[in-house]
This record gives C-alpha cells, structure tokens and sequence, in this order.
C-alpha cells in the first residue's frame, strides 16, 4: 500500500480542505510549497473556464503538486473532472455523496481519488467503489456535513477498522497535538480546512478571519443548509434563522458568499467555520502554520 505522500507527490501528509470562494491560487499554491498537498474548491463554482483559469494561476506560483475537490452533488462535476484531467492534475478529493460516476471517470484518466465520509457505512462504499483513500471527517468540522456524523474522536478509528485504504483524519484538527492524535488513531494523515482560512494567504476578509481569532470553541453550531447541515459561526444573523434558511433564502446566501467572505459583510450570510476556532489564536502565514504542525 502506497503512504498518503505517496499517493498525492507531497511532503507531508496534509490535505488542505475545501473553501469555497476563498480558496484563491496563492493560499492553494503556499500549501504545497510548504509541503501539504493544495486543494480548489469547485463546489460554488459556475464557470470551467474560470477553474481552468485557477488552475493555470495556481501553477504559475507553484511547482509543487495541487489538485481540487468535486462535489457529487454538483450537476458540473464531470465537467470539472475533465478540466482537471486536461489540465493534468493528479489526484483529487470528492465529497457530498457517493461519486461513483466521478470516480470512474478520474480512475480512467489515472488521478487518484481521496472521498470524504463522515460515516463507516460511507467510507465502505466509497471502497467498494474504487478510490485511493478516504477521509473520515468528524463533527467538530466546519462547512458542509452530514446529519448524523460523529465526533473525529470516534470516526476514525472505526474507518480505519473497515477499510483497507489509506485513512486521513478531519474535523478538530489544527496543531501539532491534533496531528499527532490523528496517526494514534490510525490514519495515516489529515485534512485541514478552518485553520487555513486564519492564514495570511487566505483572501477571506479581516472580518472573518477575526471571528476565528476571538471564537470560543463554543461559537460555532451546525445549520440545516437544504441537502446537508453546515458548521457556522454564531453570527447575528445566525440568530435570524435558528432553522437555516428557506429554499429561497438558501439561493440567496449562497449568491453572497463573495460578499461575506471575501468583503466582510457578516450579515449577507454564514460564515463556515469549525470547532478549531477556539484554538486559532493568530493569523499566521500557511508555512508557518505547516511546519509547526509536523514539529515533533
């Protein structure tokens, strides 16, 4: 079986998580330079041309080896794929259901697939249906989940007990000590996704960046969000809709996730964001956020 650095060309075994609209070329490209493997995010994105765009500007900052995420649910998926395969990207992580018909297409094309689960049953499908690794990503994760995951604590273990492939650790995760418990667990990495956003590199708006700093790990909670539920931070329009939005309310937020997260305007909609929050203390640049992860 072939180590999770293996699989992705990187460092170290660090997987930057999906991040929406904030997740711009440079912050993707410092992640791989500072050894952790990259990631775009597809899942609000509208336009192929723009991901191939990303793409190439992402490469003109780094050599070092990047990928992105497909989201199943997502009715552009394969068309992204085929960008990525074009575009010679080499391995990818995938989430928001099962993407057998992705990860048929990727395999075909010789790009190794890392799946998001929060459940064993999950992770076992995801197996069954071919890809390189799974990522068992807790509760205490920020953004997009499912409605009955349980802590990282508890997943992980049982994950790696039921498969055979490689096992990467998300949800709570963001420091050396976190790093650490994942390999106890028995993965043999992690998945970081609300520590990167409190990074220099990140384009998320000061705004947001000053919630992470000053959240308790009190002050997030998860939100129906249509299909799924979202970790968010408790914002004063979170107040406003204690049982997440409407339909027509969701189209809305989503259509202002730029204007939130990358302006600063904390009322147009949520802001994602894990239980880490109340360990992120400063911004700091993604190399140095890297390389006090893997000290010993």
């Amino acid at each position: 079986m072939k180590s999770i650095t293996e699989l992705l060309g990187c460092k170290y075994p660090i997987i930057q998580g999906a991040m929406g609209v904030i997740c711009n070329p440079e912050m993707v490209a410092a992640v791989s330079e500072a050894g952790g493997y990259g990631v775009l995010a597809t899942a609000f994105q509208k336009d192929p041309e723009k991901l191939r765009e990303q793409i190439e500007s992402v490469k003109e900052l780094t050599d070092k080896p990047f990928g992105a995420n497909l989201m199943a649910v997502n009715p552009q998926s394969l068309e992204f794929a085929a960008i990525l395969a074009d575009t010679g990207i080499k391995a990818v992580t995938t989430s928001g259901g099962l993407p057998d018909k992705i990860v048929s297409f990727l395999k075909e094309k010789d790009i190794r697939v890392f799946h998001v689960v929060a459940t064993v049953a999950n992770a076992v499908k995801a197996e069954a249906a071919g890809v390189d690794a799974v990522i068992a990503e807790g509760s205490e994760s920020g953004g997009m989940q499912g409605f009955n995951g349980a802590s990282t604590i508890v997943l992980v273990p049982l994950v790696v007990d039921a498969v055979k492939v490689p096992v990467l650790a998300a949800g709570g995760i963001g420091d050396s000590r976190g790093y650490r418990a994942a390999f106890a667990l028995g993965a043999q990495g992690v998945q970081m996704g609300t520590r990167f956003i409190a990074s220099k590199e990140c384009i998320a708006h000061s705004v947001y960046k000053d919630f992470l700093v000053s959240a308790y790990e009190t002050d997030t909670r998860l939100m129906n969000w249509q299909w799924a539920q979202a970790r968010v931070v408790k914002t004063p329009l979170l107040e406003k809709i204690p049982d997440g939005p409407s339909k027509a309310g969701f189209a809305a937020m989503e259509a202002k996730m730029e204007q939130a997260w990358v302006n600063g305007d904390a009322e147009a909609t949520i802001l994602p964001a894990g239980q880490i929050t109340g360990m992120i203390k400063e911004i700091k640049s993604v190399r140095e956020i890297i390389e006090e992860i893997v000290a010993e």
